[in-house]
């Protein structure tokens, strides 16, 4: 790679889709409040039914605090992936191959064991310059660190 070679981060660095996690998460507060609120309101609800509409809340918006969970930390070692409900830590050799084609819906990662791992955390959703321009980051921090430096 030359001159138009991404420039590397420094490490540690934590990548997500932060429009996105802002977004689910205020979604989140104000549709707990707002769902809370109406059922404290409503004078016609008896004690169990007020609660239902909390626990109707806490279940709502922890769907999507779940949803703002992943992101992908790389630091010396290796790159920590966290997606929905898991986490995954892999070493540099590891990595073969770090891909965002066009329509991906985020990062994934060809590994050395011949399975491809989904990375979450660098989603093109309304952020695709930032996703982009994170996975380029990842990529040449891959190639610089890993075993994809090898196959080119």
């Amino acid at each position: 790679m030359a001159a138009d070679s991404p420039a590397r981060p420094a490490l540690p660095v934590t990548f997500r889709p932060t429009r996105t996690r802002v977004v689910l998460l205020g979604v989140g507060a104000v549709m707990f409040a707002t769902i809370t609120a109406i059922g404290l309101v409503l004078d016609r609800l008896g004690p169990g039914e007020r609660i239902s509409f909390v626990f109707t809340a806490v279940l709502m918006s922890s769907v999507l605090v779940l949803l703002s969970r992943p992101k992908v930390v790389a630091d010396e070692d290796g790159v920590t992936v966290v997606n929905l409900t898991t986490k995954r830590r892999l070493a540099w050799a590891e990595i073969l191959r770090v891909n965002l084609r066009p329509g991906d819906p985020w990062v994934f990662l060809d590994l050395s064991d011949g399975t491809s791992l989904p990375a979450l955390g660098i989603q093109p959703g309304i952020a695709k310059a930032q996703a982009v321009s994170d996975a380029r980051a990842l990529r040449a921090l891959a190639e610089e660190r890993g075993s994809g430096a090898h196959d080119n």
